[in-house]
């Protein structure tokens, strides 16, 4: 072995392949496409879940299981989070839990959940309270409002069939 020609060919920055620069390029006259069918011409890319005429991965794959798309998404607050975050006498609404983020992300109804202690008298306002919570406000002597969640469609649309009903019969008197 020679020292000089220990690196002879190694390049730091490699030159990119200039294809379809004819026959005398290293590269073929076709440019390593081929002849005919598909990628030979430009833009001819198949899409990312083509597998070339076996069966694509996601017809293979089993679909089980269910998910409801119209559930409501519960956000989770615990009782040591609203005891860090509020001061003696001060009102916790969603709003407020928010707005401290505590309560993070996008979510219909909030959950206040019986981890950690409470310590300060606060008044808390949320859709649900869990067991171990309500027994742990009452014994911290704070206050619990329970916020109506949002209306189901059904509700609403029985609701409104109510009103026209009412007023049809207002108009008929």
């Amino acid at each position: 072995m020679i020292l000089n020609e220990v690196h002879r060919g190694i390049t730091k920055n490699r030159a990119r392949k200039r294809i379809g620069r004819g026959p005398g390029s290293g590269h073929g006259k076709l440019a390593g496409r081929g002849r005919n069918g598909a990628g030979q011409r430009a833009g001819s890319k198949p899409h990312a879940m083509f597998a070339g005429g076996q069966t694509r991965i996601w017809q293979r794959i089993p679909k089980r299981g269910f998910n409801n798309k119209w559930a409501k998404t519960v956000v989770v607050v615990n009782l040591g989070e609203i005891d860090a975050a509020f001061d003696a006498g001060a009102e916790v609404t969603i709003e407020a839990l928010v707005a401290k983020n505590v309560a993070k992300g996008r979510f219909d109804e909030l959950k206040v959940l019986g981890d950690g202690e409470l310590t300060k008298k606060v008044k808390i306002s949320a859709h649900r309270f869990s067991k171990s919570a309500v027994e742990k406000i009452e014994k911290a002597g704070a206050e619990m409002v329970v916020v109506p969640g949002p209306k189901p469609v059904i509700e609403k649309q029985r609701a409104i069939r109510a009103e026209k009903k009412a007023a049809a019969a207002a108009k008929k008197s």
